[in-house]
């Protein structure tokens, strides 16, 4: 019988505690997995009796009650194309497939015009959280069909995070907004955590910080401007002792230095240059674990090159302070880069985004929840701005924390120390807020060797000139 309000495709860790939120909430839920024992742990652990699993598809979707909504949460790619093949025969006119992965924008248009003639729905929706926001909350960022969002509006609200009583979910726009939204939001975590790596790194071999002392000055951190949820765990990491070393080490000290990645930084950075938009520090992020892969490579170069004795800071407590200032400077730089991105996608994608909206539904459950997003959501609020840097109020912290940031990037490199996104950071905002800058030059070069034609700044119109003497 079609008993369930909704059903769940992937019962990993994700789709398990999303089922299990929703459930919370008071909504029905059918889950269907190939694997037996995803299937068994999800009834095992049900908070509620208004969960099922079920072993064969054509069951699982004929328990669904008409029209029917199916979230999908597997692996991006091939798999959630495998999936839709195998729906599609089971499914009905207005039934509503929703992708809450992390799939590529590009593939999430590509569907729902695939499906656009078998009248069944698709939307794609970002979800942020991990495995905690899942269960109790996420950021939710959805895109699509506005005229389907209101089948769902409701159950999204009841198990999205809330920030100050609202929840931290929105409809986004048409197509593949949520999508988009959910990458730049992890282009900006990518940056956010680079950031954060690399003031750990000035803090550890400048300032002689123990990891006890770390923990501490990061709770701090947290306390105040840079109130966030990568502050928070970062303080909490530095507490953590390694169980299997039998010496009670540190976790963090026996981690090895290569980050990996899934692919959304890549397609953030890809996208940022298809539309012209300077997202550095997202690019140096990218970049940043392409060199922490290259360990071998690394500790072989290391040899030739003696690192020499790193200069102790003469006063651990203002390098402290100015690595404080530096990381808030940079975090603000991070959010400005995305949200221009955003703004950018939204013009050319038809998306119709909200940057107020983004910036409130971000304040709970999802990665890169901070404080500041609620200066950012006041400075969209008035809709005259293009961009942060040219709010009232992160003007005045900008230019309030610039010389910390400068300081400290003169600190690492004397030291030897790769500070490329704190650097990323502040390239970015010397060269916004220059009024000239070199590229006359490169015109000229341009115009020079391939008669590329420049600009004048004195007449209207594109002019070539010989540039080279005669001999």
């Amino acid at each position: 019988m079609a008993t369930y309000d909704y059903g769940m495709i992937g019962l990993g860790t994700m789709g398990r505690n999303l089922v299990y939120n929703m459930s919370d909430n008071g909504f029905s839920v059918a889950g269907y997995d190939p694997d037996a024992k995803q299937r068994d742990t999800l009834v095992k652990n049900a908070p509620h009796d208004n969960v099922s699993a079920f072993d064969m598809q054509k069951d699982f979707v004929a328990a669904l009650k008409a029209p029917r909504t199916i979230l999908l949460l597997v692996p991006a790619g091939k798999v959630v194309d495998q999936v839709i093949g195998e729906l599609k025969p089971l499914l009905s006119k207005d039934d509503l497939i929703i992708d809450c992965g992390n799939s590529h924008y590009i593939d999430t248009d590509r569907r729902i015009e695939e499906l656009a003639n078998t009248g069944i729905q698709f939307m794609g929706v970002g979800v942020s959280g991990g495995e905690e926001g899942a269960r109790f909350g996420p950021s939710i960022m959805p895109g699509g069909n506005p005229d389907v969002y209101h089948r769902v509006d409701k159950m999204f609200a009841a198990i999205a995070a809330k920030a100050d009583g609202e929840p931290c979910v929105k409809y986004l726009g048409n197509k593949s907004a949520g999508h988009y939204v959910k990458m730049v939001h992890n282009g900006i975590e990518y940056g956010l955590m680079q950031l954060i790596a690399e003031s750990y790194n000035v803090l550890k071999t400048i300032g002689g910080l123990s990891n006890a002392e770390m923990h501490e000055v990061y709770s701090k951190w947290n306390e105040g401007k840079l109130k966030s949820f990568l502050i928070e765990i970062t303080a909490d990491i530095f507490t953590v002792k390694d169980s299997d070393a039998g010496t009670q080490k540190d976790l963090v000290d026996v981690v090895m230095d290569t980050a990996h990645q899934k692919g959304t930084g890549i397609w953030t950075s890809k996208s940022a240059m298809e539309l012209q938009i300077p997202i550095p520090v997202i690019d140096t992020a990218v970049t940043s674990r392409y060199y922490s892969a290259m360990r071998s490579a690394r500790l072989a170069i290391a040899k030739s090159y003696e690192q020499g004795e790193v200069k102790p800071a003469d006063n651990k407590q203002e390098l402290i302070d100015k690595v404080e200032d530096a990381l808030y400077f940079a975090m603000i730089i991070t959010y400005t880069q995305g949200l221009e991105l955003l703004a950018e996608a939204s013009k050319k994608q038809g998306y119709g985004l909200n940057i107020e909206d983004i910036a409130r539904i971000w304040r709970g459950g999802c990665i890169i929840r901070s404080a500041f997003l609620e200066n950012i959501a006041r400075a969209y609020e008035s809709k005259d701005i293009t961009t942060l840097l040219s709010d009232k109020a992160t003007v005045a912290l900008l230019k309030d924390n610039s010389p910390g940031i400068r300081d400290v990037i003169c600190h690492a490199v004397n030291a030897g120390i790769p500070v490329p996104a704190l650097s990323a950071s502040i390239s970015y905002f010397d060269s916004y807020r220059n009024g000239w800058l070199p590229a006359n030059l490169i015109q000229a070069q341009r115009d020079y060797f391939g008669a590329h034609t420049y600009e004048r700044l004195d007449k209207e119109g594109t002019f070539h000139s010989i540039w080279h003497s005669k001999k």
